[in-house]
């Protein structure tokens, strides 16, 4: 039967929305007080749920501890207390969106689990704004 387990951490970082191509006009109409050239921070809490079958000698779907592990070398390490836009790869040309965030840690967490877990990215920018990827 499948399960799924989570693992919730939290990570602080500075954003800005805005689009290179498009002027300061179109970004405050599009991003509004996101697209501030000063940028802006949010206290992130990531979910990470990983889904699969219950191992008979472990009774472990994942090992919580290596799942931990994992998020905090790929993700925690690369993103905690940093300015997404200036101090990252992953967002040097990607607009840094919850959505695009969620998608970037989804592609950084998912090479290292085996194909027969699903996995899944639950990111809250604000207690208010959440998003899930995939859908």
């Amino acid at each position: 039967m499948k399960t799924t387990v989570m693992r919730v951490e939290r990570f602080n970082a500075a954003h800005r929305l805005y689009r290179k191509d498009w002027s300061d006009e179109q970004n405050r109409k599009v991003f509004g007080l996101c697209a501030n050239p000063n940028y802006h921070g949010h206290n992130y809490k990531l979910t990470v749920k990983v889904t699969g079958e219950i191992d008979a000698e472990t009774g472990y779907v994942i090992d919580l501890g290596w799942l931990s592990n994992l998020v905090n070398n790929e993700v925690l390490e690369k993103f905690d207390h940093q300015n997404l836009n200036l101090d990252t790869k992953e967002f040097s040309n990607l607009n840094p969106t919850a959505e695009n965030i969620a998608g970037v840690i989804y592609d950084l967490l998912r090479p290292h689990l085996d194909k027969k877990f699903d996995l899944q990215i639950l990111l809250a920018e604000t207690d208010r704004n959440i998003v899930q990827f995939p859908a």
